[in-house]
């Protein structure tokens, strides 16, 4: 009995000690994973960084030539440019956000025929007639310069127009952030004074 004992002890003695080395490695084999999964997802957000930045500093903008400069504001001269452009009514934001989706689904060809047309940058909106408190907004894409108007796919509806605009003089201001209409306010105020 009391070899009986002993062997027991041993044994159970033995089971603890794998038990923990068992749980120590699963412990071991968790952390290891979550080093892993850290550095896949800085990865993953570098590759993504690197892409945004390479992205950004390839979209075509419009020429301009910068007539005079003050700090963050310029004066350009801008050449003529064809956009595509939509008349959307409503607040800012979601005449602005309700015009982006046709523009972008006759660039990228899902209610036309014809291939592709690259995005260019900035996207424009304007009041159309802010004097009569009129709450219509123009938004444009400014197509790539290596498009003529006679050579873009004809929009399918009747809610995006094509056109030429003639070159024009314009003050404009550099910043960053997002465009609230409390700051696009601010920069506007400040371009007129």
């Amino acid at each position: 009995i009391r070899d009986l004992h002993r062997v027991l002890k041993r044994s159970c003695a033995a089971g603890l000690m794998a038990s923990r080395r068992h749980v120590s490695e699963g412990g071991m084999r968790a952390a290891k994973m979550g080093v892993v999964l850290a550095g896949i997802l800085i990865a993953l957000s570098a590759i993504a960084f690197i892409a945004w930045v390479y992205m950004a500093n390839n979209v075509e903008q419009p020429k301009y030539r910068v007539v005079s400069a003050d700090g963050d504001v310029e004066v350009r001269d801008y050449a003529e440019v064809v956009v595509a452009e939509v008349a959307m009514t409503g607040d800012r934001k979601s005449a602005v956000s309700s015009g982006f989706r046709p523009l972008a689904a006759y660039i990228f060809g899902k209610e036309r025929d014809g291939d592709r047309i690259a995005m260019t940058a900035p996207v424009v909106q304007s009041r159309s007639n802010e004097q009569k408190g009129d709450n219509t907004w123009t938004i444009r894409f400014i197509m790539p310069s290596k498009h003529a108007l006679e050579s873009l796919p004809q929009p399918a509806g009747a809610r995006v127009r094509l056109m030429k605009i003639p070159a024009t003089r314009q003050a404009a201001i550099r910043f960053p952030g997002v465009a609230t209409d409390a700051l696009i306010a601010e920069k506007e105020a400040q371009l007129r004074h």
